[in-house]
């Protein structure tokens, strides 16, 4: 026979749709951590079961306390009860297990025989709870049993919190304080007004900590990924400045020119953007790879004999020819050197910088005679450097000009082999360029 009990109509529509947006918030949970990338199968396999018993207590707190109570199921909803009672302890321990604590497994089974054999002893007697022929479930003398075992289970809980949060180096402070804060409302609803929240104040709890620990995780995931990425470029840049010192040695009297240019190129690009020269192009990663790449400018001479590369003398028309060709095949080399890299612009970064770093704002340059902006503004800026390097370096065939004559050949180019914006932003900076040419020249 069912029975209406003592709930009213008011409480049966909270415990209804209390239990539905629990159990839905706890699906929803569980859908997040299977496609959840941050976690491994074993710790997605303890949030599960952590949502789970959640949904189970759930159910049964519902089945309890809906506002009706059949007489017939009286032993069934006996069993569900001892079972409830037994489970609920077991959250902290789920939730540690999910959070990385060791041994919970067992903490977790213990516990659970424990006042799974409680409520077995307890149950005929009515001693935790009992069911009424007219109320339904009734609260037994000894109900201080069960809510002493919720109350120390909340308290690992908060104890794994504090443990997890020093793992986070303290960044999680905010959500043991929103627990705590959660815990003691639904403590006290359910302790002085008998309204039972307990689950809904559980469930709450695990998708605060569930959050946050997911953002947590994977904010050190980005941050372990940044730290490869930064190792990786660094090494690339390693490989990038060693290929080209080897290069430079076959042509200069040192490789201390990779150095020098690829700082004039960084600090040209950076006074651009100071003054506002270029700025649809020149950003912090615009400047991060021409600072890193340039040292490819001369890759191509690679090819170049070394019967050319260190004439003293005037170059012939047939030799020029052949060391022109260093544009065309520096582009290509480059592209071989850095076919494994899926970022297309910095891959075209790189061959622009070797194949047109000898092109001239009036056209007259070369590989392709390219003029004024149709020339990649990445060597455009090279050209600068190359040629301030060129002249105020001592070489094989020549003695090593003044700075001041230096800039004063910069400037009269301006226009005709230089872009002028950016001689006029070189020039304005200028003390800068001397102050590198003095430090790298005084360590040769």
């Amino acid at each position: 026979m069912r029975i209406k009990v003592g709930t009213n109509m008011t409480e049966t529509a909270y415990y209804t749709a209390s239990t539905i947006i629990l159990i839905l918030l706890m699906v929803t949970l569980t859908i997040h951590v299977l496609g959840y990338s941050g976690f491994s199968k074993k710790q997605k396999s303890w949030f599960i079961a952590t949502f789970a018993a959640i949904s189970f207590c759930s159910l049964a707190e519902f089945a309890l306390h809906c506002g009706y109570y059949w007489d017939v199921f009286k032993i069934p909803l006996s069993i569900l009860t001892v079972l409830q009672f037994a489970t609920a302890p077991c959250f902290a321990m789920l939730f540690a297990g999910a959070l990385g604590l060791k041994h919970q497994l067992k903490i977790a089974i213990g516990v659970f025989a424990v006042c799974l054999t409680i409520g077995i002893i307890c149950a005929p007697f009515g001693w935790i709870f009992y069911f009424d022929p007219v109320k339904g479930y009734q609260r037994g003398d000894f109900f201080i049993i069960y809510l002493v075992s919720y109350f120390l289970s909340l308290a690992y809980m908060i104890g794994v919190l504090v443990i997890v949060n020093k793992k986070f180096h303290h960044r999680d402070l905010a959500t043991i304080i929103m627990v705590l804060l959660v815990l003691a409302a639904g403590i006290t609803i359910m302790s002085i007004y008998q309204l039972h929240v307990g689950y809904l104040t559980v469930g709450i709890t695990a998708c605060i900590c569930y959050v946050f620990y997911s953002d947590l995780t994977q904010q050190d995931m980005h941050a372990e990924l940044v730290e490869k990425q930064k190792k990786l470029s660094d090494m690339q840049v390693q490989i990038i400045s060693r290929l080209a010192n080897l290069i430079e040695s076959r042509d200069t009297e040192t490789g201390e020119h990779v150095a020098r240019t690829s700082a004039y190129v960084k600090t040209l690009a950076e006074d651009c953007a100071s003054e506002g020269v270029y700025l649809d192009q020149i950003d912090d990663n615009y400047i991060n790879m021409l600072f890193t790449l340039s040292p490819l400018h001369d890759v191509g001479k690679i090819l170049v004999s070394d019967k050319i590369l260190r004439k003293p003398g005037r170059l012939t028309p047939e030799e020029f020819e052949e060391i022109k060709k260093h544009t065309i095949d520096g582009g290509e080399i480059v592209k071989q050197i850095l076919h494994d890299i899926s970022n297309e612009e910095y891959v075209n970064f790189a061959i622009d910088i070797a194949t047109y770093h000898h092109e001239r704002w009036d056209g007259t340059g070369y590989p392709q005679k390219l003029k004024e902006e149709e020339i990649p503004l990445s060597a455009r800026i090279m050209a600068i450097a190359d040629v301030f390097d060129a002249l105020v370096s001592k070489r094989c065939y020549k003695d090593a000009m003044p700075v001041d004559e230096a800039f004063k050949t910069i400037q009269e180019e301006s226009g005709t082999h230089f872009d002028p914006k950016l001689v006029e932003v070189f020039l304005k900076h200028k003390d800068k360029y001397a102050a590198i040419n003095a430090s790298t020249t005084d360590n040769i």
